[in-house]
């Protein structure tokens, strides 16, 4: 992927212009984790861009930036420039593309985003900023103050860092994460919920969770059942203890999807009828929550007689027939029984012994 980047940048300056390898590629190669974002700034213009890969798919704002698919790798290629305005303390409303690079790396977030990797594959500290990088830490590009304030997603994004990274968080950072909290009320809760995911679904997310309750950013966010949420490897199971589908986007399947794990957080997981009942995959996420061994869990389920209504050995119309009453509202409520009573094991699934069942217990109630 590397050289597939390097081609971008050659690329690029035999069209005369300067290019580099910017932002979290480079950070992670330096520490050497895997990724596969790779950003890339130069002082071509997005039409020069655009000419110069044959781009078909123009972009669609006026950041600067374009989406080259070179060898069928992605690349965003952005060019440098100056964010004179912001609005909404998120969006840059005024840019001015620029030729400088120095200048277009002092607009970005936090110094360990600030590394570039030339054409030679040599890595430039153009800030000085290394040393952030080697110390584990997330620092503001300049003043804590102005540049959390610009853009206040960036609250969200330093714990993020903090989290997937597992780095601390410079102490003025700090200071302003928590003083402009109140400014995540101003993000969608589409982008909020975005970054969430991110802290969320990371192996380190307890470290992500702590810094939001201890910055009181949860309280921002409006997800003050933050202090009571048991990680697990299942976004709806997070999403579903916080209780916030009023407010953030969820789809149709997953607010139903939600209700039912509330509502079997309340349930015996362990009892054949409810793992029935509810399926193996909200199963599985309700015993990681309440620290059920899964192995007991599929112990279970492996038991269950039957693993879907369409296993019964009995049919609704049957039931009327077996009762000698026309069919009606009731066979719902006898069919369900039964498949209840099969599942418990208190009834064997074959027909003679459900026909028993049935003509035991309803035959005098439907006469």
């Amino acid at each position: 992927m590397l050289d597939k980047a390097i081609e971008v940048l050659e690329k690029l300056e035999e069209n005369g212009f300067t290019a580099y390898i910017v932002g979290g590629f480079v950070r992670d190669y330096l520490i050497k984790r895997e990724t596969t974002d790779i950003d890339i700034c130069t002082n071509a213009t997005p039409k020069d861009i655009v000419s110069i890969f044959n781009v078909k798919l123009l972009p669609e704002n006026n950041y600067g930036s374009v989406v080259v698919i070179y060898k069928k790798i992605r690349f965003d290629i952005t060019t440098y420039r100056k964010e004179i305005k912001y609005e909404d303390n998120r969006r840059p409303v005024k840019i001015k593309y620029i030729n400088n690079l120095k200048k277009d790396l002092c607009r970005r977030d936090f110094t360990i985003n600030t590394l570039c990797i030339n054409s030679k594959k040599e890595v430039l500290d153009i800030l000085n900023v290394r040393k952030d990088l080697d110390n584990k830490l997330i620092k503001t590009v300049g003043n804590p103050r102005y540049r959390i304030k610009e853009d206040s997603l960036r609250i969200l994004r330093a714990i993020r860092f903090a989290t997937i990274l597992d780095f601390e968080i410079d102490k003025k950072t700090l200071i302003y994460l928590k003083k402009y909290g109140h400014l995540l009320k101003t993000l969608s809760y589409n982008r909020k919920k975005e970054e969430l995911n991110k802290i969320f679904l990371n192996k380190n997310s307890q470290k992500g969770i702590d810094l939001l309750i201890k910055l009181n950013l949860y309280n921002h966010l409006d997800i003050p059942k933050l202090k009571d949420l048991k990680p697990c490897n299942n976004i709806i199971g997070i999403w579903s203890q916080l209780e916030v589908d009023d407010l953030y986007p969820f789809t149709k399947l997953e607010k139903e999807q939600m209700v039912k794990i509330r509502k079997l957080l309340n349930l015996d997981i362990l009892n054949p009828y409810n793992i029935y009942k509810y399926g193996l995959y909200l199963s599985t996420i309700v015993a990681e929550i309440k620290n059920i061994d899964k192995k007991e869990l599929n112990k279970v389920r492996n038991k269950l007689p039957i693993l879907t209504s369409k296993d019964l050995a009995i049919k609704p119309i049957m039931i009327s027939k077996i009762i000698n009453k026309p069919p009606g509202s009731y066979l719902k409520e006898i069919f369900n029984d039964v498949e209840k009573q099969v599942v418990l094991g208190n009834i064997e699934n074959n027909y003679l012994a459900i026909e028993k069942y049935i003509i035991e217990n309803y035959s005098q109630t439907y006469p």
